[in-house]
């Protein structure tokens, strides 16, 4: 119906469960130049399912990243929305995955996202955007950061992303963007590690003069008498 509205009355839709197709029967006729995604997160696909894949897990949404990976053209681009915790995840098979894209494909850019942009109770997702082809070399990231809360009725909107349309083009560093050098010695080939580390947001630490201090204790040591006293008075 939605599409109907949009002025596509008659879309190409095969109705059919993508991840039951081998990726090792996928042809060059059957590849594409753009894959745009949001996959299902947190599914968990039976074992016959994941023989159709190289990297095997139950995990739906790393199943659908392989999928994209393999039907992409060389020069293929994708932009596929998933959970932040598959950048961190340190099980075999998450590691894999993040070793095989990083291999085939040039991962540019990782834009990170507010909890319910795509899900609800919160759940945090980023972007990957990637090209097929070339190995990465170094990953742009953009942490959007909102004085907001994001829900089915408060949807991201085009304003929001402003600044990371911007940005993108250059690559451009900020407050809230920055750059890794996925070849560079600090990061760790053994796990591939690309959490969102936002390196311009140093950690707040509130420190209290000693006479604040001081009050505090004296506050306290006059509560803590009041206690002891009203003990005794049980004794």
């Amino acid at each position: 119906m939605n599409m109907i509205l949009h002025g596509i009355e008659a879309p190409n839709i095969i109705h059919t469960n993508t991840l039951a197709e081998n990726l090792a029967d996928i042809q060059e006729k059957d590849r594409y130049n753009v894959v745009l995604a949001n996959p299902p997160f947190g599914g968990k696909e039976r074992a016959e399912v994941q023989q159709n894949f190289p990297i095997k897990t139950g995990e739906t949404a790393s199943l659908f990243l392989q999928h994209f990976i393999k039907i992409l053209k060389a020069g293929g681009k994708a932009g596929v929305v998933i959970k932040n915790t598959f950048l961190s995840n340190t099980d075999n098979a998450t590691i894999a995955l993040r070793k095989h894209l990083l291999e085939s494909c040039n991962l540019h850019t990782i834009l990170d996202l507010p909890g319910g942009t795509f899900t609800g109770a919160g759940v945090k997702t980023v972007v990957l955007f990637f090209e097929k082809g070339r190995p990465t070399q170094k990953t742009w990231y953009y942490q959007l950061n909102l004085d907001r809360n994001l829900g089915k009725t408060n949807p991201l909107s085009e304003n929001d992303l402003a600044e990371f349309v911007k940005l993108q083009k250059s690559f451009g560093n900020s407050e809230n963007s920055w750059s890794i050098d996925v070849g560079a010695k600090d990061f760790s080939p053994l796990q591939y590690d690309l959490s969102v580390k936002n390196p311009n947001k140093k950690e707040e630490i509130s420190l209290r003069s000693p006479k604040e201090i001081l009050e505090e204790m004296k506050a306290l040591d006059k509560e803590n008498t009041k206690i002891l006293d009203s003990i005794f008075k049980l004794i």
